[in-house]
Order: structure tokens, then sequence, then C-alpha cells
């Protein structure tokens, strides 16, 4: 893990840029924030679903992909985690519910596409309350386990806390985005309505269901939220305009 200064302090932008450098790879991040789960996420219990060897796979695909010098996107060898009610054909979407046990998407969701051609590693899914409603899930409060991270997307904003992972993806009909980010103490981002596609994800409420994320820094955020925001025929809430550059406005901000 020498490569890998720390995966928990370390911002997105910065594991980003030296990813894209060349001065450390994906399989070493991937493997520090694993390490970094496998001793603490007994108490924190942010993560639905796992897979280390699938995680491994994907970060070293991405390492060989940077070798021969072909083009990157903003994203490339930065693992991600997505919250449990949004569509992944590689692991399992069981909304939170034992209802969904087992449900296997036949297609990802167009944030999750986005993501993939951003050369983004998915992590795992991370734990939702019940189809994101008010049935808690086993999430803690990464800052105290007797206390409540917040949902719905308890496990996005705990895994970040917790160091476990720079990014992840939430959702928020309610209050879902910007109180578990508040309860744990990240950047929780709820953009405005329509600005990221929900194709592909659990559906609660049209007028309300907001994509969002969650992070260290507001950088990190805006790093994130370029790659997934834009237009998608699958959600007509969406708009075909120009996708905001958030990264840019905010780095250039006083």
């Amino acid at each position: 893990m020498s490569q890998v200064v720390s995966q928990e302090t370390l911002n997105a932008v910065e594991l980003a840029s030296r990813l894209a450098a060349g001065s450390l790879r994906s399989e070493a991040l991937v493997q520090a924030c694993l390490e970094h789960i496998a001793a603490s996420d007994e108490a924190v219990q942010a993560w639905a679903h796992l897979d280390p060897d699938y995680a491994l796979q994907q970060a070293r695909e991405r390492d060989d992909y940077r070798g021969k010098g072909l083009p990157l996107g903003p994203l490339h060898g930065l693992p991600v985690g997505l919250k449990d009610i949004i569509d992944t054909t590689d692991f399992p979407t069981e909304n939170g519910t034992p209802l969904d046990a087992g449900r296997r998407p036949r297609r990802d969701a167009t944030l999750v596409a986005r993501l993939r051609a951003a050369g983004a590693v998915i992590l795992g899914k991370t734990v939702t309350t019940e189809l994101a409603f008010y049935s808690t899930g086993k999430t803690r409060n990464p800052h105290d386990p007797e206390r409540t991270p917040g949902g719905s997307s308890s496990g996005s904003a705990a895994a970040v806390a917790s160091g476990q992972v720079p990014l992840a993806v939430g959702t928020q009909t309610n209050g879902s985005v910007i109180r578990p980010a508040s309860f744990c103490g990240v950047v929780g981002y709820k953009p405005t309505h329509g600005l990221i596609s929900r194709h592909g994800l659990l559906s609660q409420s049209p007028p309300l269901d907001t994509v969002g994320v969650f992070s260290r820094t507001v950088d990190d955020a805006a790093l994130l939220v370029d790659v997934i925001a834009g237009y998608d025929p699958g959600d007509p809430d969406t708009r075909p305009s120009a996708a905001p550059h958030l990264l840019e406005t905010a780095q250039s901000a006083p």
C-alpha cells in the first residue's frame, strides 16, 4: 500500500489526478479501500453487497487501459459506492427489502453506464432503508454507532464518512441525501430536479425523486455530478440542455 498516502484523507480530485498521472494505481487504491472496509465495517455496516475480487478486477482493467495510453475519463480508476436502489447488472439490486432478494437487473441504470464510461470502479452497493422509505437498515453512524446515520441513503453517507470510499451516490425524495450527509458529517449534494437521470432506479414519487451524491469536499461532489448529470430520454424530467460544469465553477469560486 506504499502507493497510497491514505485513501481516507486524500480527496477524490487529488486521487483522480494521481491515477491519471500514473503515480497511483487503481488496484492499490481499491485494495486500500477494501482493507479499510474489512477493518471498519463490522461497526459501520455501510455495505449491502461487496465483491472484493470483482472490484479488484475492475481496477486492474482500468490500470491496463491507462497503461496503453488510451484516453481517460474523469473518474478513471476511482471507486464509487452506489445506493442499493440503483440498477446494476453485475451486482444484485435488492432495494433494501427481502421482497427483492437476489434481484439481478438486466440493464444498468443510466447513471451507472455514465460512471463506467468515465472509468469509475463500482466498488459495491450501499445500504438503503427498506424501499428507500422509513424502515431502517443495518447501517450505524460512523462517529457513534449508538446514533442513526440518517436515511434513506444511510450506507452511502456512512461509507464516505468512515473513509471506506471517496465517492458515493444516493437518492432523495424527502431529505434522504441532505439528512444522512448532515448526520454523518460529509458533503451531500441534492441537485435541481431533473439534472441527473433516474432511469433504472426505484421510483417513489417522480415529482420529488432526485439523485444526489456524497463526498468529502465540494470539489469532489462537483467532479462526480459532472459525470452523471445530463439529458436522458429514459427520464422525462431531464432536459436536452448543456450539462453544468460544476467542478470548474467550484474551483473558480473565491
